[in-house]
């Protein structure tokens, strides 16, 4: 079945000849690249990254390598979503904030280059969500054809290892902001606290995690199956996230959940 969605994913790709793919590294848009690779050929597409601070540094690192593993040309361009107006008051709508100011960014890369269309990554799983970004691409004419095409996330993973892309089992990503309750100020040094803080408790082996923050309260997310981890290393990881300026640390029983932040909207 996942087959003939990737079939008219390339039906659609043909119909917009050339593209401007917003590439963020993630399991999606790198999919999403390479299909456009496979069917447009790499001189028609551009993968186009925005380097800002909710941007973790490693994240860009692998989205470099990435492109280069597909062979696609790869530009990177700094934005600034703390710079957006209406964005760092971390609002309901941050995320139509984010998304329009990246294809702003994008539609003078596409007209400068001569493509025809920029692309993201919005799949079909993303339609049963709280998107606001997804407004901002229907206004600016961004098409995201995964979603086009009614490809779920599960078929985008097998269809990227069928594709020896190394991103079919990595773990979902969103920006840093989506750790920080709504409401709450966003600055650059509270986006630096999570940085730190994800990447210490990745380096213990523990492969899908979020450090929501409430202020000055962590509360750790992960897969039940890595509680323990966290149980086991409840020093160590008292005493890092300290030192990134959390006072109080925790862990949440429910586990990991994508988008956790957005059941105080309902």
């Amino acid at each position: 079945m996942f087959m003939k969605k990737y079939q008219k994913l390339q039906s659609i790709l043909r119909e917009m000849e050339s593209v401007v793919v917003a590439y963020s590294g993630g399991v999606d848009s790198t999919f999403l690249l390479k299909a456009a690779v496979n069917t447009l050929g790499a001189d028609r597409v551009l993968a186009v990254t925005a380097d800002s601070e909710t941007y973790p540094t490693s994240e860009l690192e692998e989205a470099r390598a990435l492109a280069e593993k597909i062979g696609v040309q790869h530009q990177v361009i700094e934005t600034s979503e703390l710079a957006i107006p209406g964005y760092a008051e971390n609002n309901k709508n941050r995320c139509y904030f984010c998304k329009s100011s990246l294809f702003d960014h994008l539609i003078p890369v596409l007209e400068e280059k001569g493509f025809n269309n920029v692309i993201y990554g919005v799949i079909a799983d993303d339609m049963n969500e709280y998107r606001p970004g997804m407004q901002a691409a229907k206004e600016k004419g961004i098409r995201g054809p995964l979603q086009e095409a009614n490809l779920f996330k599960e078929e985008i993973r097998k269809l990227s290892r069928d594709f020896d892309l190394p991103t079919w089992n990595k773990p979902s990503f969103a920006c840093l902001s989506s750790r920080i309750a709504y409401g709450e100020y966003i600055t650059k040094e509270k986006l630096t606290k999570v940085e730190k803080a994800e990447a210490f408790l990745k380096r213990l082996d523990i492969r899908q995690v979020r450090v929501r923050t409430h202020q000055d309260i962590a509360r750790i997310e992960v897969e039940p199956k890595d509680m323990n981890i966290i149980l086991e290393n409840h020093d160590r990881i008292v005493k890092n996230l300290q030192e990134y300026g959390y006072k109080y640390i925790t862990l949440d029983l429910i586990g990991y959940q994508s988008g956790s932040m957005n059941k105080v909207l309902s």
